[in-house]
C-alpha cells in the first residue's frame, strides 16, 4: 500500500467513524415506512451513495482492501469485512437484526483499523 493509498483509506475510515458516532445510522421511527439504513452503503463512504443504481463498481472502493478475497464478488462486499477476531461481519449481524451491536462492532473495527494503519510506516 502506498502512502497515498494509506492516507485515502484513513480519510474514508475516519469519516465513517465520525458519521456513526454522530448518529448517522439512526434507525427510522416505528411509524416510518423507510427501511433501516445500511452500514457503509448509506453513508458518503459508499461510492454509490445517493445513486439509485451502481454507478461505480465496488472494486473501486477503498474498503475492498479489507474484504476477504472470497467475498469480493458479492452484492455488498463491504458487508463481508471481518469486524473482530471471531469473523463477525455486517451481513451476519444484519441477519440477527442486532443493529446496536452491529454499529458498535463497526465502530470498534474502525478504531482498531485506523490505529493499525496510523502505526504502520508509510512506504
Amino acid at each position: 500500500m502506498t502512502a497515498r493509498d494509506k492516507e485515502s483509506i484513513l480519510a474514508v475510515l475516519k469519516s465513517e467513524l465520525e458519521f456513526i458516532e454522530k448518529g448517522g445510522y439512526k434507525t427510522p421511527s416505528a411509524v416510518s415506512s423507510a427501511p433501516p439504513p445500511t452500514i457503509f452503503a448509506d453513508s458518503l463512504t459508499c461510492l454509490n451513495y445517493g445513486y439509485p443504481y451502481r454507478t461505480h463498481p465496488c472494486t473501486e472502493c477503498p474498503l475492498m482492501e479489507f474484504v476477504p478475497e472470497s467475498a469480493r464478488m458479492s452484492a455488498m462486499p463491504c458487508h463481508h469485512i471481518p469486524l473482530d477476531p471471531t469473523g463477525r461481519t455486517v451481513e451476519a449481524m444484519e441477519e440477527m437484526e442486532n443493529i446496536a451491536g452491529m454499529q458498535e462492532a463497526v465502530k470498534n473495527w474502525l478504531r482498531q483499523t485506523i490505529q493499525q494503519l496510523e502505526s504502520q510506516p508509510s512506504t
